[in-house]
């Protein structure tokens, strides 16, 4: 996903010259070619996430549309102050291609994983949130959002899905349930394959979503009317509840359960290990998905 955001950024900056790309180091060598093509718009600020942002915001209110790019853990949590101040309170706009998602680079240590960084920007207003499955989904989403001038963030994993799927704002539903169905399952992103795999057997709907923020509610509420019961599990590669007002305000009209599956809160794996370690002790595999959503709904 991140050669994919790289390689669609490096195409656009030779069409639109609005785009400005600021980094701190990471990557830099991979737009080596587009910085000699265009010097003055690919600029390396160092290991400096606060100044980045804030460079960010300056290019914005000069008209420039800028892309910013590093790990999610230096992109979104260290300047966070400067997302809200120098983007959001100035209604200014960029595009974020974070790396890393909650623990792809486990190997490097706690610095460089960053499981709440979707909730973070969830507490500021006006942020899309992108969550590519696949790395054709990632090119589409980059593609989409560099012509605007809002904010957005995209969050690029190192795993995916097998099959790049729909990356439009609705919830797609990929396996629908019975009318009699147990309920929905909603699958952010990569974790798609490994949701199917573990409802597999399970009278569910699956839908599917690369845009968690907005989220759509009027998807949610009319795929949980047409199930037999209006139940909603959410697989998220986060942490863990991330969505859920997002789930309980969909269905505020009516009597539903809901269970958030995700990293979870209140503690933290101290043995970084590799992803699919934090996957397994999460309950974030195919076995830990199969087995919440078996004792979710089969009740």
């Amino acid at each position: 996903m991140r050669e994919a955001f790289l390689e669609t950024v490096a195409d656009a900056l030779d069409t639109d010259p609005r785009l400005m790309v600021v980094l701190a180091d990471i990557s830099s060598d991979r737009l080596d070619a587009a910085g000699a093509r265009h010097p003055a718009r690919v600029v390396n600020v160092g290991i400096r996430e606060q100044l980045q942002i804030g460079v960010a915001g300056g290019l914005a209110l000069t008209g420039m549309r800028p892309v910013v790019h590093t790990f999610s853990s230096f992109l979104v949590e260290r300047p966070f102050e400067q997302l809200k101040l120098d983007l959001g309170h100035q209604n200014a706009g960029a595009v974020l291609g974070g790396i890393g998602a909650s623990y792809d680079y486990a190997a490097a240590g706690r610095t460089h994983m960053a499981p709440g960084d979707v909730a973070l920007l969830d507490t500021l207003p006006g942020w899309t949130v992108h969550v590519p499955g696949h790395a054709d989904e990632a090119a589409a989403l980059t593609r989409a959002a560099l012509p605007g001038d809002d904010r957005v963030y995209l969050r690029l994993a190192m795993y995916g899905n097998a099959a790049a799927r729909p990356t439009g704002p609705h919830l797609v539903p990929i396996r629908t349930g019975s009318a009699r169905s147990a309920g929905v399952v909603v699958a952010v992103g990569p974790m798609l394959d490994r949701v199917l795999a573990a409802t597999e057997g399970l009278d569910v709907t699956v839908a599917y979503t690369t845009t968690p923020r907005p989220f759509d509610r009027a998807g949610l509420h009319r795929l949980a009317a047409a199930a037999g019961h209006p139940d909603v599990l959410m697989v998220e590669p986060y942490l863990a509840g991330t969505s859920a007002h997002e789930a309980a305000a969909a269905l505020e009209d009516r009597r539903h359960r809901q269970r958030s599956l995700g990293v979870p809160r209140g503690a933290e794996l101290r043995r970084y290990g590799t992803p699919a370690d934090h996957d397994r002790a999460h309950g974030l595999d195919t076995e830990g998905i199969a087995k919440a959503a078996r004792d979710f709904f089969l009740v």
